[in-house]
C-alpha cells in the first residue's frame, strides 16, 4: 500500500481513500459517541452551521472543542462523553482539527476518521478493500502534531504488516505536545482520563466511514471482519 501523510493545507486535490486522524481527540469522541448509541455523527463546518443545526432538530446532540458554551450540549471530551446516553441520537460535531480535516477530504470516494481506538478496525477495512494507495490527513498542529502522525503510520503498517506492534507509536501519542497540553490542564473542556481515552488502542471494533448525505458530512459506524486475528 502506498501511503502518504499530509496536514490539511497541503491536501491539493481529493485523494481516492482518505483516512483523517485526529487522536486528541475529535475522533477519539466520536467513537465514543457510537459506543454510546449515537446514530450518527454530522460534521459541521463551523460553529454557527453546529448551531443552526441544532435549531433545527432540537433532539440532537451538539459539541465542540474547548469550554461549555450556550446552545451546545457538551465537549469535545471523550472522558465527558462517556456518560451520556446517546441512544438513536444524532451528534453534530464541530472541533478544530478533526471534523476540518473530515471535510477537506469530503470528494472522496472513501473517508475514514481515525484514532487509536479504532486503529486495527481501520487498517482491517483498508485490507479489505485492498486500497492501493491511502492519504493520511494528519490533522493537528498544521500536519506536525505526533500523536496524530503515530497513530497514522502505525495504522498504514498494520495495513500491510498485521503483526505490527503499537508500543512505541502508543509512546510517541503519549508524549505529544496535545497529550502534555491536555494532562495539564491548558486545553479547556477537557476531563482527567482524555489522554488516557485517547490512547486505549482498538477499544472499539468498528471502523468509522464519512460520506456526503443531503449536502452534509456524515460519520457512521462501520462493521468489519473480526479483530480476533492479529
Amino acid at each position: 500500500m502506498d501511503a502518504r501523510f499530509l496536514g490539511i493545507a497541503e491536501l491539493a486535490e481529493a485523494p481516492s481513500v482518505a483516512v483523517v486522524v485526529d487522536v486528541m481527540r475529535a475522533f477519539t469522541v466520536a467513537a465514543w459517541a457510537f459506543a454510546q448509541g449515537a446514530d450518527k455523527i454530522v460534521l459541521a463546518e463551523s460553529p454557527d452551521e453546529a448551531l443552526a443545526l441544532k435549531a433545527r432538530h432540537p433532539d440532537w446532540v451538539a459539541l465542540k472543542d474547548g469550554p461549555p458554551a450556550p446552545g451546545f450540549d457538551t465537549v469535545n471530551s471523550p472522558g465527558l462523553l462517556r456518560s451520556i446516553d446517546l441512544g438513536g441520537r444524532t451528534v453534530v460535531q464541530k472541533t478544530t482539527a478533526g471534523t476540518v480535516g473530515a471535510l477537506a477530504v469530503k470528494e472522496a470516494s472513501l473517508v475514514l476518521c481515525a484514532g487509536f481506538v479504532v486503529a486495527e478496525a481501520t487498517a482491517r477495512l483498508l485490507r479489505t478493500r485492498a486500497c492501493d494507495s491511502v492519504t493520511f490527513v494528519v490533522t493537528g498542529e498544521d500536519g506536525q502534531a505526533d500523536e496524530d502522525l503515530a497513530c497514522a503510520q502505525y495504522i498504514a503498517r498494520r495495513a500491510s504488516e498485521a503483526r505490527t506492534d503499537a508500543a512505541e507509536f502508543l509512546l510517541r501519542a503519549g508524549e505529544s505536545r496535545a497529550a502534555a497540553e491536555l494532562a495539564k490542564g491548558v486545553r479547556q473542556g477537557v476531563h482527567p482520563d482524555d489522554v488516557a481515552l485517547c490512547l486505549e488502542l482498538d477499544r472499539f471494533p468498528f471502523a468509522m466511514a464519512a460520506a456526503l448525505e443531503d449536502s452534509l458530512m456524515v460519520l457512521r459506524p462501520c462493521a468489519v471482519p473480526s479483530l480476533t486475528d492479529k
